[in-house]
């Protein structure tokens, strides 16, 4: 059964900030992909009621291969006819935004954020290094870089992993919560 009804999307604007327009989102579409690169989650609306989330890659969950993919370039001049899309209750799927045909954000329906928890705080990592704290960085047992921040007495304050260093400090994720 389609749902037609217009989820309340307060709860998505307290988490991820209000949404912008279609024609602001475009000229700002390069800035934008870098922050979903980063994992900063943005919310995109056409005429107030169609709403689209441009979320980073590691918030598409499952298998990609077979999902619908739009280069970055065609994404932006289409931007209002896919937010439009996304926002279709009968369309679940994600679209692979791609650069040099690899995926870099995706664009998916913004109801598909109300299930899911609100993400772990992400402190920035000069918060992390002041008052003494430090940041260890340390290769784990499966080739991969684990960082961990401590206080002066030893308290883990974040941790992360990720492939190389730059994605491991990427990660971190407080653990104070």
């Amino acid at each position: 059964m389609i749902d037609s009804e217009r989820p309340s999307y307060d709860e998505l604007e307290a988490r991820f900030g209000p949404p912008l327009g279609v024609e602001e989102a475009r000229a700002r579409w390069g800035t934008l992909i870098s922050a979903a690169r980063s994992g900063t989650t943005t919310l995109i609306t056409r005429e107030r009621w169609e709403w689209a989330a441009l979320v980073p890659m590691s918030a598409v969950p499952g298998m990609l291969s077979g999902l619908p993919v739009l280069s970055l370039s065609t994404a932006r001049a289409k931007l209002g006819d896919i937010v439009r899309q996304a926002a279709q209750p009968y369309d679940e799927g994600p679209l692979l935004l791609t650069r040099h045909r690899t995926p870099v954000a995706a664009l998916v329906a913004a109801r598909r954020l109300l299930d899911r928890p609100a993400p772990q705080r992400r402190p920035p990592l000069e918060e992390l290094l002041t008052e003494g704290r430090t940041i260890t960085l340390a290769r784990g047992p499966q080739d991969d870089i684990a960082a961990i921040a401590r206080d002066r007495d030893g308290t883990v304050m974040a941790a992360g992993s990720g492939g190389d260093i730059a994605e491991a400090l990427r990660s971190l994720r407080d653990q104070r919560d």
